[in-house]
């Protein structure tokens, strides 16, 4: 790579000579040394490395559901404890992400980058060869203590690795593609380990994917953080973590009990005083762990509420879809991963080409509400399924649209949301993508399977449940989980429109840090 690919205001990696050409002394007049992540003659390999540990991340979340009835008959644990193996995750992850984020900053991104791929290979390793569904649930405890190390440090790896505009959106595209297409991706995989292997292969597989990004991790990434690294907010962290704690956990106990419910319901309320709690504390603290200047931005607070909305309601394909095609259609879980595979190569393409033409060019106004328009438009026509649909001439239509849509909504989300960001908040700025989707998807998930679960009970009222009755009352609970996943985009349309600046991205010097769109 030649000293002209290199804008004049990008500094250079410390300790690396070869990345200009002789005749430039050092870094530009006003910037700061380089704490990014790697050469930047190898940043494609980086993005590599970095898509294959989100990947991992991403695709867990659904990998283990596909494995969850072989895992539950063979440690044989009831189907009230079933859900604690994902609860377990979900809580670890949504409610320690940034706090994850904040110590990529202080401690940098590199080390934090390779222990949480260290520590969620040994985890998963430990739950592949779980004897007992404590030791699973442990396993899965562990996991997402180490994602919510990883995911941030990942994220603001490519923030702080690709800073021409041009780059950085090839780059952001690539990272939203597998973001958005990892769950499909996990159904698919998780469906050939399953019934090819075992269950414990869903969990054993995460090894191969650790250990190749951290041989490519540690050999091409820079250690270092940001020399103006902030102290830990420790008030502001035990604060925010227990109510993102309580939040995710009440969300998750609607699943199972009623709305009603003490551990529901006062769970949600104790969550949203803690969370109003630590907001008012960001506006005091000396250093802050989330500060106001990151989530204040117009562009960058309506990409964070992009990925709540989407998180939230991009579970209307993945879990119910599933469900359908499953037990409807009586697809094996491996026919029913490769029927996600249209919608997966639609959310790649749409996700490269909008954040490497049209985003530059546009700005995030037009495209995200067109997004959030097409999700809720292709939501809205899964409801049209019925218990003699065909795949081509009635799945895939649906699954087309929704997957474009989804593909204009995640990568310029995620590029506009650490667009601008100071080199000392891109791993804070980061986690709040993560905890984000994160949060998102865990009240997503507890709303449409409480409110599908209701139509169903409503419809069987009366009726004689034989199997075609049952069928019916599965059906109107997949649809109104589609019509409710539809609302959200909906809700997520508004938002975006009235939010997002009209206008292309403007180059920024990032608060003396790396040139950011």
């Amino acid at each position: 790579m030649d000293s002209s690919s290199i804008p004049a205001s990008e500094p250079v990696p410390p300790g690396t000579d070869s990345v200009r050409d002789a005749g430039t002394s050092g870094s530009a007049p006003g910037s700061v040394p380089y704490t990014g992540g790697g050469r930047h003659e190898h940043r494609w390999l980086i993005l590599a490395v970095i898509g294959m540990a989100q990947l991992m991340v991403v695709l867990d979340a659904t990998i283990v559901n596909i494995a969850l009835p072989s895992a539950q008959r063979d440690l044989g644990f009831s189907d009230g404890n079933r859900q604690w193996i994902v609860t377990a995750y979900a809580l670890a992850f949504g409610s320690l992400l940034l706090l994850g984020g904040r110590i990529a900053d202080l401690v940098g991104r590199k080390l934090v980058f390779l222990s949480g791929l260290a520590g969620f290979a040994l985890a998963s390793a430990l739950g592949g060869a779980a004897n007992s569904f404590s030791m699973l649930v442990a396993a899965r405890a562990l996991q997402g203590v180490f994602g919510a190390l990883l995911a941030p440090a990942a994220l603001s790896l490519l923030t702080t690795t690709f800073t021409d505009p041009r780059e950085r959106a090839k780059a952001f595209g690539i990272y939203g593609a597998i973001a958005g297409a990892g769950g499909a991706v996990g159904l698919l995989l998780g469906g050939v380990l399953t019934e090819y292997l075992n269950w414990r292969w869903c969990l054993y597989v995460n090894l191969a994917f650790a250990v190749a990004a951290m041989i490519g991790g540690a050999r091409l990434l820079h250690a270092g953080a940001p020399p103006d690294r902030p102290k830990l907010d420790v008030p502001g962290t035990l604060l925010v973590s227990a109510g993102l704690f309580c939040i995710v956990y009440g969300f998750s106990n609607a699943e199972t009990h009623e709305w009603g419910d003490v551990q529901t319901w006062g769970f949600l309320v104790v969550g949203a005083v803690l969370l109003v709690a630590f907001a008012w504390w960001q506006t005091r603290a000396a250093h802050p762990l989330l500060p106001l200047r990151v989530v204040l931005d117009r562009d960058r607070g309506a990409s964070f509420l992009a990925m709540f909305i989407s998180g939230a309601g991009m579970f209307g394909v993945f879990l119910f879809l599933t469900y359908y095609l499953q037990q409807i259609l009586g697809y094996t879980p491996v026919k029913t991963g490769l029927a996600f595979l249209p919608m997966v190569a639609v959310m790649v393409v749409a996700s490269v080409v909008t954040t490497n033409n049209l985003l530059p060019k546009m700005g995030a106004k037009p495209i995200v509400p067109l997004g959030m328009g097409l999700s809720a438009a292709g939501m809205a026509w899964l409801t049209a399924l019925d218990t003699t649909s065909g795949y081509a001439a009635h799945v895939l239509p649906p699954l087309l649209v929704a997957g474009l849509g989804l593909g204009l909504i995640f990568a310029p989300a995620m590029s506009m949301a650490t667009a601008g960001v100071a080199a000392h908040d891109a791993g804070v700025a980061s986690a709040m993508v993560n905890t984000s989707q994160q949060v998102g998807g865990s009240i997503g998930t507890a709303l449409l399977n409480t409110l599908a679960t209701t139509a169903a009970s409503n419809y069987l009222v009366g009726k004689k449940p034989t199997p075609e009755v049952q069928a019916q009352s599965a059906m109107q609970s997949y649809s109104t989980a589609y019509w409710w996943s539809a609302l959200f985009f909906a809700v997520g349309l508004v938002v975006t429109v009235v939010l997002y600046r009209r206008g292309a991205p403007v180059a920024t010097e990032a608060g003396g840090g790396a040139v950011h769109m």
